[in-house]
């Protein structure tokens, strides 16, 4: 049995360590996977060659590097509670449903690309999570195939997205209603702050969930966008602000499909 650790410096999010364990999942002799997510660190015990584990990180684009390996688990490396994960996963994955619909409601009401496209967002993250308990136990080809069908729908709506925004900003838009988006990104906001709560209480002292705030950094970033999109929009009157962080929101839920495929590729 051996142990090995990588170094994965653009893993920030619960997401991402989701996609880190399903990649890793659908490698050949994987015993366990233990995350620090605020080192940035995957540790994992393994049977199989070291390079092919890298290989599968690597798929990720997540700038994956080889810290070290040796041939004993190490004392007091964490073994993952399948239980409390599930309950953690299964909260975490209603919390991003119902922001996804009332944030898509809200941003259609409202006129906002900005709130349409962060429902995308908590769409991408819920699909992840979804992904992560229906996968478990399941083949490698059916995780492929539930891996690729989420990352190309959620490609497809990106691009869907970038699409409208063109249109809008060809055609002319009134500025969106700028009290229904502060509001809602910032209940949003709230909802991921509880998402990461309920995925910190699960983790055990040294591996699974580890963290705080870095579990939903880019989550709260894409809040924030959406509000300060908002005060703006308010101070100029123009519907251009929302479209540009629409815009950026769409590129971030584009660039999580890919690596969603990607990772499918390697299962």
């Amino acid at each position: 049995m051996m142990t090995s650790r990588f170094r994965v410096a653009r893993m920030d999010c619960a997401a991402e360590e989701q996609l880190v364990r399903m990649s890793l999942d659908g490698v050949t002799g994987v015993e366990s996977t233990a995350v620090d997510l605020d080192a940035r660190t995957v540790t994992v015990t393994h049977r199989a060659d070291a390079a092919e584990i890298k290989r599968a990180l690597d798929a990720l684009n997540l700038d994956t590097r080889r810290l070290d390996g040796g041939p004993d688990t190490p004392p007091g490396t964490s073994v993952d509670s399948t239980t409390e994960e599930r309950r953690a996963l299964v909260i975490a994955l209603a919390i991003n449903a119902v922001f996804f619909c009332a944030e898509m409601a809200a941003g259609i009401f409202a006129g906002s690309m900005g709130l349409v496209a962060d429902s995308l967002d908590m769409l991408a993250d819920a699909s992840v999570y979804a992904l992560s308990l229906i996968a478990v136990g399941g083949s490698a080809l059916r995780k492929r195939r539930l891996a690729a069908g989420s990352g190309y729908m959620q490609l497809a709506l990106a691009f869907g997205g970038l699409i409208e925004v063109a249109r809008r900003f060809i055609t002319g838009e009134t500025p969106p209603d700028v009290f229904v988006m502060i509001v809602i990104a910032t209940l949003a906001l709230g909802g991921n702050v509880v998402t990461l709560l309920v995925l910190k209480r699960a983790r055990s002292p040294e591996a699974h969930f580890q963290a705080a705030w870095i579990f939903t950094a880019n989550d709260i970033k894409v809040n924030a966008l959406v509000i300060v999109s908002a005060i703006v929009v308010s101070a100029t009157n123009n519907a251009a602000p929302d479209l540009l962080a629409g815009a950026a929101i769409f590129f971030i839920v584009a660039n999580g499909a890919r690596r969603i495929l990607a990772m499918a590729r390697r299962m």
